[in-house]
């Protein structure tokens, strides 16, 4: 039997809290499961330092990519029963796909590294890229695998990550305003965040979602489970993903990493306090073999020998985000925001550095994206197919979804250093400043 077609002598089955049970019946899949590159993924929590706001946000992108996998082979599973293609080209779901999208979907997210996004923000790394690297080098054990199947199937599934795979329903299964990565991030997330408005009704997409020539489509008659799942991404954006102590802990972390990379000359003195899995990104000089050495506890067991550093910038900033120790922030706007500068000017005259202590972060979302001719890029529209097999986009049916298409849902916010809300903190506040930065902090249930 071909290494392709090779099933396991059972069915191997993962228990999970969200989907019960994730089932692997190819080999390649449970070979790609025990690679090093994806074992690294149980090291990397899928929400970062959101941890320190919901505690219960301990899972991670290990836990989601076997989630994602596993949405999508129910997905395959569901178009083979009820939508398998009888002659090429007509639309429908040609099993022979299966696999590239079951290996997409399981190693969409291997090239995250520790902490990514702040991650990226500092050193300039791009985990789609990297993700397409460890599938595509002949050194990683991930293409070891895949290369079993065949010597183009590495390249095959990488181009499903960066969207130019043939097959627009393989592609929008794993990347589309409807796909089985949100779908697993907010029912996982939620989950584990214990935020129950991010649940939605998967049973009942899964069953209304079918193939057709242009990707996928949904049934008509279940737009309203679709609706439900538009706005329970709306609501988990707004309520967990940009929550202020999240992004301030992002903030810290971010800083942290700057000072470190600033200071990257007097670290490497070969001694308890170097971070020497950290130096070849300091030096922009890393490979791909540097990226994976790297993961959370990596970067925790740096930050917690730093608290020791002769630095107090960099020491009081490790202190912060290993401590929880998180900044405070209010909302701004266009009619606020010139006074950042004077509230800055007052966090200098208290002792704090601006460059590290203050910040200001914006977070938005776009909960759907409709077509718009005169825009370069758009997402993927979520399609409804009425009974008489014509298609209708699906912010022009449904109210709901048509009052939050094309608004960009957020905040903006001003981060500062706790100890500036308080006389008696630890730093010398002098009155002047204290009485000044209170007159301007308007309304105290902004501060979060």
């Amino acid at each position: 039997m071909e290494y392709q077609e090779k099933l396991l002598p059972r069915e191997k089955v993962f228990r999970d809290p969200v989907l019960n049970y994730i089932y692997v019946q190819h080999q390649v899949i449970l070979d790609l499961i025990n690679t090093k590159e994806f074992q690294r993924l149980r090291r990397i929590k899928q929400l970062g330092p959101a941890s320190y706001t919901f505690h219960g946000a301990e899972h991670s992108r290990f836990t989601h990519s076997l989630g994602v996998y596993e949405i999508t082979r129910r997905i395959c599973d569901g178009f083979l029963r009820n939508y398998p293609s009888k002659v090429a080209g007509d639309g429908l779901w040609d099993d022979s796909q299966r696999l590239v999208a079951l290996c997409a979907a399981l190693l969409h997210d291997i090239g995250h590294g520790a902490y990514s996004h702040t991650f990226e923000h500092i050193f300039g790394t791009n985990h789609e890229a990297i993700t397409q690297e460890i599938i595509t080098s002949e050194k990683t054990e991930v293409n070891q695998v895949l290369s079993k199947i065949s010597p183009s199937f590495p390249k095959e599934v990488a181009s499903v990550i960066d969207h130019t795979y043939p097959n627009k329903q393989v592609v929008q299964m794993i990347s589309s305003q409807c796909d089985a990565d949100r779908m697993d991030y907010l029912l996982r997330d939620a989950y584990n965040t214990g935020a129950n408005y991010g649940n939605f009704d998967l049973t009942r997409i899964l069953r209304v979602m079918r193939p057709y020539e242009g990707g996928i489509c949904f049934e008509i008659n279940g737009m309203h489970a679709v609706e439900d799942y538009i706005i329970s991404r709306l609501q988990m954006y707004m309520q967990v993903y940009f929550h202020p102590v999240s992004r301030s802990m992002e903030v810290i972390l971010s800083h942290l990493l700057q000072r470190a990379k600033e200071l990257a000359s007097q670290l490497d003195k070969n001694d308890r306090l170097t971070p020497h899995l950290l130096m070849p990104f300091f030096k922009n000089d890393f490979t791909i073999d540097d990226y994976l050495k790297l993961d959370d506890g990596v970067l925790n067991t740096y930050f917690i020998n730093w608290i020791d550093s002769d630095d107090k910038i960099l020491s009081d900033l490790a202190d912060r985000f290993i401590n929880r120790k998180p900044l405070k922030s209010v909302e701004y706007n266009n009619e606020t925001e010139s006074l950042i500068p004077t509230m800055q000017k007052w966090i200098q005259e208290a002792g704090f550095e601006t460059t590290y202590y203050t910040a200001v972060n914006n977070s938005f979302d776009l909960p759907y994206d409709a077509y718009d001719p005169n825009k370069k890029h758009h997402a993927t529209q979520i399609e409804l197919r009425r009974n008489d097999g014509t298609m209708i986009e699906l912010s022009k049916i449904s109210q709901l979804v048509s009052a939050v298409t094309g608004k960009h849902l957020g905040d903006e916010r001003f981060f500062f250093p706790k100890e500036m809300l308080s006389k008696d903190s630890d730093i010398d506040l002098f009155e002047p400043v204290y009485q000044e930065f209170q007159k301007h902090i308007k309304n105290d249930e902004l501060i979060k």
